[in-house]
């Protein structure tokens, strides 16, 4: 029989868009990948595509209910004690925790994905003391604790979270290069876009009002912003003030898509102004692969794109005069010295953020705790 291999997040959308490359090439190793995530009608059909098995275990993606926690810990405990899988492999706040948990008191390895710490680090509040204790907990026996930049690496170890020796490194969630191939600028520019959930520590805020600031020097740019809505997120922005924004002509909303690969040919440049604790955001790799030009805030994991890289400018967070200085000097610059920005940011991309990097160092470490015969 086939070892089976646990892969958990707190929404299917963040398995089916992040993790298929690393499913499939689990299966290929001859391992047997199983998805616990919440039921999502939308992604179900991809997550059939990619053959696996699906268990639904619902999360709650923010806020804190002991109730409902203690629940979905006994809950993985269940379903890790019936699969009795040769490794557990977490991605998110509370299956790093949760499932990791279930994972050591079972004796099963667990390998957690540490993909940015959110707004629970950003404030040295309650909420933050609890973090750290729970996470103290789960992820002191775990196998592997991969973070996607050296910032969130070193504050886990420094905190006494994890051990040196525990925490890897990884460049990202990764990018697949075939995929997000290199394309083309837009004859007429400059078209700026915004790729995010709409939250308010994305720097949406900012990004609008950088929009404002711009619009009568530069008449023919274009601010396009592209996510999902997620009001049941304590910093999400609200309908109401996305169609105030859409009504002023402020941007264009793009809405919600599964491919945003169209999204990103008809962009010059993409921009990220967040001050959200970043793994390394998944809208940069991904515009930088198509070989755009990259303005994004100088945080852990966005900084590892546009500081000191020629492909990227960076700004400060929570300042839309700084983000519309970094995009004036965009707006300013010629098609060629768009294009070779855009190169560099491709460049990049291959040299440290392709996919294979994260594939191989996931496939080493279930050789190790794994191995097939």
């Amino acid at each position: 029989m086939k070892h089976r291999v646990v892969v958990s997040a707190n929404s299917s959308w963040n398995i089916v868009n992040f993790r298929s490359g690393l499913i499939r090439a689990i299966g290929h190793a001859g391992y047997e990948p199983i998805v616990i995530a919440p039921f999502d009608e939308a992604c179900n059909r991809r997550l059939a595509e990619l053959g696996v098995e699906h268990i639904d275990v619902p999360v709650q993606r923010s806020g804190l209910n002991p109730l409902a926690d203690v629940a979905l810990l006994l809950r993985y405990r269940t379903i890790l004690r019936q699969l009795r899988p040769a490794a557990f492999l977490g991605f998110t706040i509370k299956p790093n925790i949760y499932g990791c948990l279930a994972a050591r008191s079972l004796g099963i390895p667990a390998i957690a994905n540490i993909s940015g710490l959110g707004t629970v680090f950003s404030d040295d509040g309650w909420l933050m003391r609890l973090a750290l204790r729970l996470y103290r907990i789960a992820l002191g026996g775990a196998h592997r604790v991969f973070f996607q930049n050296p910032d969130d690496r070193m504050e886990f170890i420094s905190r006494g979270i994890v051990g040196e020796e525990q925490a890897g490194l990884l460049p990202g969630s990764g990018v697949d290069l075939q995929q997000f191939a290199p394309a083309p600028l837009p004859p007429n520019g400059p078209v700026f876009l915004l790729v995010a959930r709409l939250l308010v520590d994305k720097g949406v805020r900012e990004y609008v009002a950088a929009a404002r600031i711009l619009r009568s020097e530069f008449p023919s740019a274009r601010f396009q912003l592209l996510g999902p809505i997620d009001e049941g997120n304590p910093t999400g922005i609200s309908q109401t003030e996305l169609e105030r924004w859409i009504a002023s002509e402020d941007l264009e909303y793009l809405g919600s898509v599964e491919d945003v690969r169209d999204a990103i040919r008809g962009a010059t440049a993409i921009v990220l102004p967040s001050y959200y604790r970043e793994g390394v955001p998944r809208s940069l790799l991904e515009g930088a692969a198509m070989a755009r030009p990259l303005i994004a805030t100088d945080m852990p994991g966005c900084r590892e794109l546009v500081v000191n890289q020629p492909g990227g400018i960076a700004c400060r967070p929570r300042d839309a005069g700084s983000l519309a200085d970094a995009m004036r000097e965009l707006a300013q610059l010629t098609s060629n010295e768009w294009s070779a920005m855009g190169l560099a940011s491709r460049q990049l991309i291959e040299r440290r953020f392709g996919e294979e990097k994260i594939i191989r160092a996931y496939l080493d470490e279930l050789a190790r705790v794994a191995p097939i015969a």
